[in-house]
């Protein structure tokens, strides 16, 4: 009998499960409290790793199915996704143009260095309201060109996107790994949607939180159900979604004073590594509830590293 594989497509980018490890020495200077757990998708091999390689390795295949030949996305100037996305590029030998919100920097660093050197074309504009039109008017102009190109959303947070963290879920899982809570930094929507999506299928109990490194809570929350009730078998979902924007201080990339602490106690207990962007705020988020006593004691809590440490050295 011919079996039928129904899995979806993926461009595989990187093999193998990241690790998951304790954080035994973060848990004994917060005074005991929950088993804490980080999941290191920090730790990815390519492009400088971080949670957007997972969501690319399931839109990629849409790209290719089309004969795209220029990969087209958008971010800040020091965007995770927009250096995953042309680390993508060029492994694949696609050309790649990032429409980056915000002024050049002299001597670019951190992730608008790695855009440079993976030579991705840059089109800057000068704020996010600017996105819509710089979009559409960058495709008319590769199309007018006689290339083929691909848009890829903010964050590659589409259904396709989510379906990396539905499976990062399994992953997990294979590793043993069953956690009562799960918390990560959140910004797009589709990290979240994907291990909601991934939770829900396996019929698990564990409650997955997003700290928000910029919109409201509403809003987020709002995206994320969008995206998971587009994701296959999750059409009827109506399962809480939990964000929580109160780490986000004055704005996006713009440190705190829990941010900067958290920062530090990760690298000094754990030799972790967290950017204000997002997961500094994550991981202050974290700390701030197992000092606020918001876990019991006997339960496992999961922290999700979605990378970003080279904005460290931004």
């Amino acid at each position: 009998m011919t079996t039928i594989d129904t899995r979806p497509p993926r461009e595989e980018l990187f093999s193998g499960p990241t690790p998951v490890q304790e954080m035994w020495r973060l848990r004994a200077l917060l005074g005991g409290g929950p088993r804490l757990l980080v999941k290191r998708d920090d730790a990815i091999p390519f492009g400088f790793g971080g949670n957007k390689v997972r969501k690319l390795e399931f839109v990629l295949p849409e790209a290719l199915a089309v004969n795209a030949d220029t990969l087209v996305t958008l971010g800040g100037v020091q965007s995770n996704h927009a250096r995953a996305t042309a680390a993508a590029a060029a492994k694949l030998g696609l050309r790649c143009v990032l429409i980056i919100n915000g002024a050049p920097q002299e001597r670019p660093s951190a992730n608008a260095l790695l855009d440079r050197l993976l030579g991705a074309e840059i089109e800057y504009i000068a704020s996010r309201a600017e996105r819509a039109a710089a979009i559409e008017r960058v495709v008319t102009r590769l199309e007018s060109e006689g290339r083929r190109p691909f848009l890829i959303p903010l964050g590659a947070s589409t259904p396709t996107g989510a379906l990396g963290f539905a499976a990062a879920v399994d992953e997990m899982l294979a590793q043993g790994v069953r956690p009562n809570v799960i918390l990560h930094a959140g910004s797009s929507g589709g990290t979240q949607a994907g291990l909601v999506a991934g939770v829900a299928r396996n019929g698990l109990a564990t409650r997955v939180i997003a700290v928000s490194a910029d919109d409201p809570a509403a809003s987020i929350a709002s995206t994320v159900r969008t995206i998971v009730r587009a994701i296959p078998g999750c059409d009827s979902f109506d399962g809480e979604i939990v964000v929580d924007d109160a780490m986000v201080g004055d704005g996006y990339g713009i440190p705190t004073n829990a941010s900067r602490e958290a920062q530090q106690l990760l690298a000094r207990t754990e030799a972790l590594f967290v950017d204000h962007t997002y997961t500094a705020k994550a991981a202050a988020a974290l700390i701030a509830y197992a000092r606020d006593g918001r876990f019991s004691s006997d339960e496992t809590v999961l922290f999700w590293h979605t990378g970003g440490q080279v904005g460290l050295f931004a």
